[in-house]
């Protein structure tokens, strides 16, 4: 075997490293680009199994088929102990490209610590804070002996979260370096094996600092970060702005900064980004419509986006309204939940179970604290008031939660009284209530405004908390390690693997001397692991070539559709022209038709006019008709006068008429 120079885990590094894998996780572009997609995505689960573990991240929500294959081959490993997968990793290389270690480059082996816990690109600033001289060196080859693996694990656990050795039990821990200023209402998040705490009140004063504590080593030390100053904006100050009451959520090898109180409040919320490895502070420049500022709101990563709910604005006003922002796009959408929300409410606790449901407890009011719990499905977007189960949490506000798989812990808060002793965890499958531990006499972890993160060190789950306020201000760090691994199967798979591995070893180091007894125990133990992953292997790649074969059909069906949506398009679009000329001839009518009423209008006004003459002509006609009886009446009046008056003429002396005689 052309790499058999090296010994596990040294071969393993030197292949990942021809393979286009950095100790960051990143890869090369140029290098994977030889081999076939899915051995590269079997390569890529490999390496992940081999350095940080079994896959614990939940599946990438956005529509992204590169990053889904991905997951899918880290979380198909199941729990395949990292010292398999460094082998099976070897072996498949060795298959696509028989000589590729000739064609490596002079290889410097990396120390390795707990590459099940910790990312292989911290190791290097490991080594020197651990040990000096060659008590590091020697355990290269851990993988292979499980005696070496637990020797090196003492010499680390001496110098981090493991001295702690009681389980369910809040510890005080003793930290080395300068501590950061007692506060409240702080942000706190775990990024790369530390612990970053900023800003925070203090006495009514708003914090700006930024500091951290190195999970390993135990030791706190300040960061000396810089407000990445805008093109456009060259005047602004190179100090970030005093805050309180915000969110810190870690995303990729960064971490937000959401909302928080200020002294000169924004008109919407303000998301910053902090680069440790620039140490630099920068604006997020955000699209849609930003919610009011605000503060003592919960921020929850879901996916790739994050959720807002609630707080506290600028005037002191309570909120319950509901924000979601993509960070693939950085654009806020206002979302318009259906069903009965939570009353609005600050300093409330929320957490994302199975990457659907919002789970809102607590909170408080200007007058009251909350002990209710609400719901939120993100695929519906309904709201519901889920039935609990197990003893009944008392009401607090200013509380702190932190979600370990399926469990949901919370710790601290007041109830307008005092401070809350116990400390909580929620079964978030079975909506079941119980108490893990609780803290007696006036202690940090009973107070408001604390922060409590969830870091995994060697296997166990540890809760660490910090600051607070009941009654004084605190700047303790407490740690609670919880009674069980977080992979029981996977550690007694990888106890076991080592043990049958050191019994195969083992010949190898009493004969040491003989070089042809030590060659056939190493090659017997590769056999034995091959032979033992070859089955897993070619289920593995039916697996991939299963899963990609869905895509390539998933992605037909989007494309046939994206075709059928673009003819529908373009149907639409020559219905709009038609009836945009329809419209037009219409509104021509319509414009004749107003023309004609308007000539209506005038010759009806013109026969009015000629109706009111005729009306006056007609009573004219009349008033003449009436004057013509009236002298025809006289006339006749006289003529019977004449006729009918002789005596009458007589007497006045007119002789009659002899025509009557």
């Amino acid at each position: 075997m052309a790499s058999s120079g090296l010994a596990y885990p040294d071969r393993f590094y030197a292949a990942a490293a021809y393979a286009g894998f950095s100790p960051g996780g990143a890869t090369s572009s140029a290098a994977i680009s030889r081999f076939q997609n899915d051995v590269a995505l079997l390569l890529y689960g490999l390496y992940q199994q081999a350095t940080v573990g079994p896959c614990n991240v939940p599946k990438p929500r956005a529509w992204n088929p590169v990053e889904q294959s991905k997951w899918t081959s880290w979380h198909g490993l199941g729990s395949m102990p990292s010292a398999e997968a460094m082998r099976l990793f070897v072996k498949i290389l060795e298959e696509e490209d028989p000589g590729w270690y000739s064609r490596v480059p002079e290889f410097n082996s990396e120390p390795v610590v707990d590459i099940q816990m910790h990312k292989p690109k911290e190791e290097p600033q490991i080594v020197p804070a651990s040990t000096n001289g060659t008590s590091i060196s020697e355990p290269k080859i851990i993988s292979e002996n499980g005696s070496s693996v637990e020797t090196q694990d003492k010499d680390v656990i001496l110098e981090g979260l493991s001295t702690v050795s009681s389980h369910d039990e809040w510890t005080p821990l003793s930290i080395s370096g300068h501590h950061p200023k007692p506060r409240y209402e702080h942000g706190a998040t775990v990024l790369q094996d530390k612990m970053y705490i900023f800003g925070g009140n203090h006495n009514g004063r708003y914090l700006s600092d930024l500091q951290a504590l190195d999970l390993k080593s135990l030791t706190w030390s300040k960061i000396d970060a810089k407000l990445q100053a805008e093109c456009s904006d060259s005047a602004k100050t190179s100090q970030i702005a005093p805050c309180a009451g915000h969110s810190l959520i870690t995303w990729g090898n960064k971490f937000f900064s959401i909302a928080g109180h200020t002294k000169d409040p924004s008109e919407g919320i303000t998301v910053k980004e902090f680069d440790p490895h620039t140490c630099t502070w920068s604006i997020v420049r955000t699209y849609g419509k930003s919610p009011v500022s605000r503060g003592g709101q919960t921020v929850t990563l879901v996916g790739t986006t994050l959720v807002l709910f609630g707080g506290e604005d600028a005037k002191r006003c309570l909120l319950n309204d509901l924000h979601i922002l993509d960070l693939e796009t950085m654009t806020w959408d206002d979302v318009d939940a259906i069903g009965t929300p939570p009353s609005p409410r600050s300093d409330h606790a929320a957490a994302c179970h199975a990457d659907r449901y919002l789970l809102i407890f607590g909170g408080g009011s200007h007058a009251t604290c909350f002990n209710d719990l609400h719901a939120l499905d993100l695929q519906t977007m309904e709201w519901s008031r889920p039935k609990q189960q197990g003893l009944t949490p008392s009401p607090r506000a200013g509380h702190a939660g932190a979600t370990i798989g399926e469990n949901w812990y919370i710790v601290g808060g007041g109830n307008n009284k005092s401070g809350v002793s116990e400390t909580l965890v929620l079964n978030m499958s079975t909506l079941t209530w119980s108490v893990v531990s609780t803290v007696e006499g006036r202690v940090p972890l009973a107070s408001e405004g604390m922060t409590l993160v969830h870091s995994n060190y060697n296997g166990y789950d540890y809760l660490i908390s910090f600051g607070g306020y009941n009654g004084r201000y605190s700047n303790e760090v407490y740690t609670l390690k919880l009674g069980l691994k977080s992979d029981s199967k996977s550690t007694v798979e990888e106890e076991t693997v080592s043990d049958t591995t050191s019994r195969v070893v083992e010949p190898e180091v009493e004969t040491s001397q003989d070089g042809k007894i030590r060659k056939i125990a190493m090659d017997s133990a590769d056999s034995d692991m091959k032979n033992n992953s070859d089955e897993a292997s070619e289920q593995l790649l039916a697996a991939l070539k299963a899963e990609k074969e869905e895509l390539e059909a998933l992605l037909n069906r989007e494309q046939l559709q994206t075709v059928q949506l673009k003819e529908e398009i373009a149907h639409v679009e020559n219905r709009n022209v038609e009836l945009t000329k329809e419209l037009q001839a219409v509104r021509g009518q319509l414009a004749a038709e107003q023309s004609r009423c308007f000539k209506l209008e005038v010759d009806v006004a013109e026969l009015r006019q000629k109706l009111q003459s005729m009306d006056a002509l007609e009573k004219e006609v009349e008033l003449l008709r009436r004057q013509r009886a009236a002298s025809e009446q006289a006339a006749l009046d006289a003529k019977q006068r004449q006729s009918s008056g002789g005596m009458w003429g007589w007497l006045v002396g007119t002789p009659p008429d002899k025509s009557e005689s």
